[in-house]
C-alpha cells in the first residue's frame, strides 16, 4: 500500500532510505511539491515527504553564512535574510504561477535539488555556487557531509555541485549551508524600446562585456511585453553606484535609440515577472527552457519560427530562451534540431502534461560518455534506484 512518510531528522530520513533499499521500495521525495512537475513522473511506491525537516540552524549575517534544513520554505528563508539587510543572490523562480497554481516557491531543499537561479545568475552565479556545505543521506542510507561553514573552505565544494541539478535521484539532502550577501540599497532598469531581436542581444552582450555590472539582461519582444519590444539591463548597489553605470550604458547604448529609466519600484515587479516567466503563465501550452550561446539566441527563433508557432522571450543576455509552443504542440525533435543547427545547447521540456513527459525526454539527452558517467554516479548513490526513479531519465 503505497504511504506517506514524513520524517523529523535526518536519522529518520536514514531510516526510510535503508528500508526503502532493503526492500527496493522507490520513493519520491517532496517538500511543498511545488516542482513535482518539474521532469518525468516519478513512478514511486511511497513519498518520502521533507516538509517536517524545517528551521533554522545557525546564522550568521556578519559572516553572511546560514544553515537551514532542507524542508525550510524558501520564502522563509528569503524573509529571514532580507530582515537582515542580505539576500540570495542566485533569485530562485516561483514555479506556481507557471503550473496554474498559487504563488509558492516550495523548500530550499527543492530549490537547490533543481539548481534554480533567476535572472542574477549572469552576475552572481548558480544556485550551487552559493552552497557552502550540505547533509545528505544516500539511497544506500549512509549519512554523509560535504563543505563546511566557511567561505575559503572548499573541501567539499564537488559533492554538494553534483547534488544540485539531480532532482534528488543521487541523494536526500536534509541541511544545507548558503552563502548570503548584502542587499542592494537599490535598483533601477535602463531601457531600450522598439529593438528587433538582433540588436536587442547585441546591446545586451555589449552590456555585458561593459564596466557597468550589470545584474539582470533580458529581452522582451513585442507579443510578450503586449507593446514594443523592451531590451531591459537591471543596475543594483548604492544610489550613486547605479547613476554612474546608468549613465556608462546610456553613453555605450545610446546608439541603439531613445533610452529610459525604470525606478525601483517598476524595477522590482518587472524583473520578478522575468524570473517567474509570468508571460507564459494562465494556460497550459508546453514551455521549453533552453540554453545556448548568448548571440545564437535570436538564430535559434529565426528557425524555430519558420518550422512552427511559438512566443519567446531571452533572458541570461540571450543566453537563456524562454518559449511556448502556441499550436499545443511538443515539438522536441524541431526544437532540439534547431538548438544543434545554431551551435548546440540544451533544451528542457518544463511544462507539459504527465502523459506526455512519460513518453520524452524531458531534459537535453546527453552524449554517451556523459551519459555513461551519469549511470556511474547513480549507481554510487543509489544503486537500488529507488530515490525518484525516472525523475530525470528513464530507468534511472
Amino acid at each position: 500500500m503505497d504511504a506517506t512518510l514524513k520524517p523529523q531528522d535526518t536519522r529518520q530520513v536514514e531510516e526510510v532510505v535503508r528500508w526503502a533499499a532493503a526492500e527496493e521500495q522507490p520513493l519520491e521525495i517532496a517538500g511543498q511539491g511545488s516542482k513535482r512537475d518539474l521532469g518525468r513522473p516519478v513512478q514511486a511506491a511511497h513519498v518520502l515527504d521533507l516538509s517536517g525537516l524545517t528551521g533554522v540552524e545557525s546564522y550568521e549575517p556578519a559572516e553572511l553564512i546560514l544553515t537551514v534544513k532542507a524542508g525550510t520554505p524558501i520564502a522563509e528563508v528569503e524573509k529571514l535574510v532580507d530582515d537582515n539587510g542580505q539576500q540570495l543572490s542566485f533569485e530562485p523562480m516561483d514555479y506556481g504561477p507557471l503550473y496554474g497554481g498559487a504563488p509558492g516557491r516550495g523548500t530550499i531543499g527543492g530549490v537547490l535539488a533543481a539548481n534554480l537561479s533567476g535572472p542574477r545568475r549572469i552576475k552572481s552565479g548558480a544556485a550551487r555556487d552559493h552552497v557552502l556545505g550540505m547533509e545528505a543521506v544516500s539511497g544506500r542510507g549512509e549519512i554523509f557531509n560535504s563543505g563546511g561553514k566557511v567561505v575559503k573552505n572548499v573541501t567539499g565544494y564537488d559533492l554538494p555541485r553534483a547534488l544540485c541539478g539531480s532532482y534528488g535521484t543521487l541523494a536526500v539532502a536534509t541541511t544545507v549551508t548558503l552563502k548570503v550577501n548584502p542587499k542592494p540599497e537599490t535598483s533601477a532598469t535602463f531601457l531600450l524600446s522598439g529593438l528587433d531581436a538582433d540588436d536587442g542581444v547585441k546591446a545586451l552582450c555589449a552590456a555585458m562585456g561593459s564596466s557597468a555590472e550589470v545584474s539582470g539582461a533580458a529581452y522582451l519582444p513585442a507579443d510578450i511585453d503586449g507593446g514594443s519590444s523592451r531590451t531591459v539591463l537591471r543596475l543594483e548597489g548604492f544610489e550613486t553606484s547605479v547613476d554612474y553605470r546608468f549613465k556608462t550604458l546610456k553613453s555605450l547604448l545610446g546608439e541603439y535609440g531613445p533610452v529610459s529609466r525604470l525606478a525601483e519600484a517598476e524595477t522590482v515587479p518587472l524583473w520578478q515577472s522575468i524570473r517567474d516567466v509570468s508571460a507564459f503563465a494562465g494556460d497550459d501550452q508546453p514551455v521549453w527552457r533552453v540554453s545556448v550561446a548568448p548571440t545564437a539566441g535570436p538564430e535559434l527563433i529565426r528557425i524555430l519560427k519558420e518550422r512552427i508557432g511559438l512566443r519567446a522571450f531571452f533572458d541570461w543576455s540571450g543566453g537563456l530562451v524562454w518559449l511556448t509552443c502556441t499550436d499545443g504542440g511538443i515539438h522536441d525533435q524541431e526544437i532540439r534540431a534547431a538548438v544543434a543547427e545554431v551551435g548546440g545547447g540544451h533544451a528542457t521540456l518544463v511544462r507539459a502534461d504527465a502523459s506526455v513527459r512519460s513518453n520524452t525526454a524531458v531534459f537535453q539527452p546527453q552524449p554517451e560518455p556523459l551519459a555513461a558517467l551519469s549511470r556511474r554516479l547513480k549507481e554510487q548513490f543509489d544503486p537500488k534506484g529507488i530515490l525518484n526513479p525516472g525523475r530525470m531519465v528513464s530507468g534511472m
